[in-house]
Parts: structure tokens; C-alpha cells; sequence
């Protein structure tokens, strides 16, 4: 029973576009892969990696002379990389970041099946090439998994303890979990993300619609709940599975988070930008000053005991309170340095026009079909 629910479940995970929406050729004078049908970009490199399973997945890695991290990026189970190069190429100019995106075994032109054990040792063969051709180093990549994708992602990221970050877009908690309602984890499960999540220990952005038929909401909230580095999650209201990108605060909440873990690579539990919430930018400050508040009055308490026997002890302590309030105050503006610093790093998001672009090019390449675990999605 367990290994016919594993391979229906995988069977529901993979959907490779068929045929594929692009070809591979050499060109003669250089030797080097190209893509056909697809756009052609001078700071583009497509390529092919070996997996340590013998399959050869193709993979494209677009340079940003202004990178100073690199996106690693899992696509959605309907896609492959002719779908996604228009917008893998957009997210490296609006993010700033070199971006290296991959064909799962059996997607695209890649060789071999898609199964969950391959698309482990596709996404470590890309993380492999990362660090041996392009000489990216671990504390300056993000993994980036979308549905299906954040299977590979989150697997890889519980074995990179000096990752910069992570971006979970639409999540499955895990594959039988998407078909039924189930409370466990059981042995012939797929992508057993839920239990990995505690795992990782960098920054973790999680984004879903609210709307989403295909993952349902909950998937995306019960992974943030178990991150142990919460950076402020994005829930589009009224967002579906497949159409995320096509609202404005999609790129502006990334290119944030991406701002943030580029500025404070270092911090961790909960410093400013990571934790900083628009709706409520006060929340994680004030708590700390609950926290002050409470302890002062431990403090004060201790001293009127004392009153009596020494009034000057009195005095000394509000002067000292006085002091500390001082201290706070000065804490809380120095606190709240980085989001105005992060404010400013959005300023350039004011030039609505840019935001737009993005998604009239999301919808001018049909993306709206991807990544879509129900089989009707795949259809035109």
C-alpha cells in the first residue's frame, strides 16, 4: 500500500512539459550550448551537469555585474526552463543577483525520470557548479523553491549550515499532504518538508496565496510556523498557485528580503529587516520593551524595600532608570535604523512602471500554467 501511495503521489508531483518548449544546440564557432527558442543573452550560460545518479540536467546561469549573491532556483512541477528563462532573467536585474535555474531529470532536455531521489541530485549537482565554476560560496546563496520545488530546496538547505537564506514560494508541507488531509508523516511520504523546515538554520521567506486550489494555504503557514529563522511571510490575499507573480508586492517583498540578508549576512533570531512587519512594524520592538518594562519593575520593587533605610538610594535608582530609559530610547532609534535603511533600499520600487513591467512580462509568456500539481492544470 505504502509504495503504490508513493508512486501515485509522485506521479501527481511531475508534470514535465511535453514537448518541451525549448531545444539545445553547440554553436560552431565556440562550442558552446545555446538554447533555441528562447530569446539569446550575452550574459547567459547554459549548460549541462552530471548527477551523481548518471542523469545530465541542463541548467542556465544569467550574470549581474552588480550580484553580490546568487540565486539557486527550483521551478514548479509544469515548467521547464524555456518557460522560465524570461522570468529567471528578470528576477536576476530586479533582485540584483546572479540566478542559476535547472531542468529536473526527465524535464526539458535533461535525461533521465523525474522522481523525488533524482531531483536531490539534480539540485546538488547545480549547487556543485555554483561553487566549482561560477566560485560561489555557501554563506552567499539562496535557495529558492517554488511548489514542488521546494522539496530539492529545503532537502539541500538542512545540509548547508552557512546558507544565506531561503525562499519557499507556494510549499507543499509534503506530497501525500497535498492529496490528503493527514496529520503524520508516514515512511512512503514524498518531500517530507514539514519535518525538514526545523532543520534549516538561515532566514526562511515563505509565499502563498490565500486563494491558492491547488496547495492549499495552510501548506505555507505550518512550514513558517516551524522555521526557526521567520523572516516576515508574504500572503497575497486572493492569490492562486500559479499566478503569484503577476502582483505587485511579489517582486517588492523579495527584492526586500533579498536587500535584508544582503545587508545584515551575520545576524540571526530576529534582528530588524528579518523580523520588521509593515502592518505592524512596532510589534517585535515593542516586545523587547515589555520585556525592559517588566524587568524595571522587578528592579524597582527590590529598591523600595529599601526606602526606608536609605532614601538616597531612592533617588540614585530613578536617576539611574532615568538613564537606562535614555539608553532604551537611544536602542529603539538604532533599532529602527534598518527599516528606514530597508525603506530606502525600496525607494527605487516607487517607479511603479518597473513593477508593472514585471507583470505584463509574467503574463506576455503564459506562466500561469505552471507549477500546478492537478493534471487539468497542464492544459492550454
Amino acid at each position: 500500500m505504502g509504495a503504490v501511495t508513493s508512486s501515485m503521489a509522485a506521479k501527481f508531483a511531475f508534470f514535465p512539459p511535453n514537448p518541451p518548449s525549448y531545444g539545445l544546440e553547440k554553436e560552431e564557432e565556440s562550442g558552446k550550448l545555446k538554447m533555441t527558442g528562447v530569446g539569446t543573452r550575452e550574459n547567459v550560460d547554459v549548460l549541462k551537469l552530471k548527477t551523481k545518479r548518471g542523469n545530465d540536467v541542463v541548467a542556465v546561469y544569467i550574470r549581474n555585474p552588480s550580484a553580490k549573491l546568487t540565486v539557486l532556483h527550483s521551478h514548479g512541477n509544469a515548467a521547464d526552463l524555456g518557460q522560465m528563462y524570461e522570468l529567471f532573467s528578470e528576477l536576476s536585474l530586479h533582485l540584483r543577483v546572479n540566478l542559476l535555474g535547472y531542468d529536473y531529470s526527465g524535464y526539458g532536455q535533461s535525461t533521465g525520470k523525474p522522481s523525488e531521489q533524482n531531483t536531490y541530485a539534480d539540485i546538488e549537482a547545480a549547487y556543485r557548479c555554483l561553487v566549482e565554476r561560477y566560485g560561489a560560496k555557501e554563506e552567499d546563496v539562496i535557495l529558492y523553491g517554488q511548489s514542488v520545488g521546494s522539496g530539492p530546496t529545503l532537502d539541500l538547505a538542512t545540509r548547508l549550515p552557512r546558507l544565506r537564506a531561503v525562499v519557499l514560494h507556494s510549499p507543499i508541507m509534503s506530497g501525500l499532504r497535498v492529496m490528503y488531509p493527514v496529520k503524520r508523516t508516514y515512511w512512503f511520504d514524498i518531500y517530507k518538508n514539514i519535518d525538514k523546515i526545523p532543520l534549516v538554520s538561515c532566514p526562511v521567506l515563505v509565499i502563498h496565496g490565500t486563494a491558492d486550489d491547488v496547495v492549499d494555504w495552510s501548506h505555507g503557514k505550518q512550514l513558517w510556523e516551524h522555521c526557526k529563522e521567520k523572516y516576515e511571510p508574504l500572503w497575497i490575499k486572493g492569490g492562486n498557485h500559479c499566478d503569484l507573480e503577476l502582483y505587485p508586492q511579489y517582486i517588492k517583498h523579495v527584492k526586500k528580503f533579498v536587500s535584508a540578508v544582503e545587508k545584515y549576512p551575520h545576524l540571526r533570531n530576529g534582528f530588524g529587516p528579518i523580523t520588521d512587519q509593515p502592518e505592524n512594524p512596532r510589534r517585535s520592538t515593542d516586545t523587547r520593551e515589555k520585556s525592559c518594562s517588566t524587568t524595571d519593575q522587578q528592579e524597582h520593587s527590590r529598591p523600595s524595600t529599601d526606602h526606608r533605610e536609605n532614601p538616597r538610594l531612592s533617588t540614585d535608582h530613578r536617576e539611574k532608570s532615568r538613564a537606562s530609559t535614555d539608553k532604551r530610547e537611544r536602542s529603539r532609534k538604532s533599532t529602527d535604523h534598518p527599516e528606514k535603511a530597508s525603506n530606502s533600499m525600496d525607494q527605487p520600487e516607487k517607479a511603479r512602471n518597473s513593477i508593472d513591467r514585471f507583470g505584463e512580462m509574467f503574463r506576455s509568456v503564459g506562466l500561469c500554467n505552471i507549477d500546478c500539481f492537478k493534471p487539468t492544470a497542464t492544459s492550454a
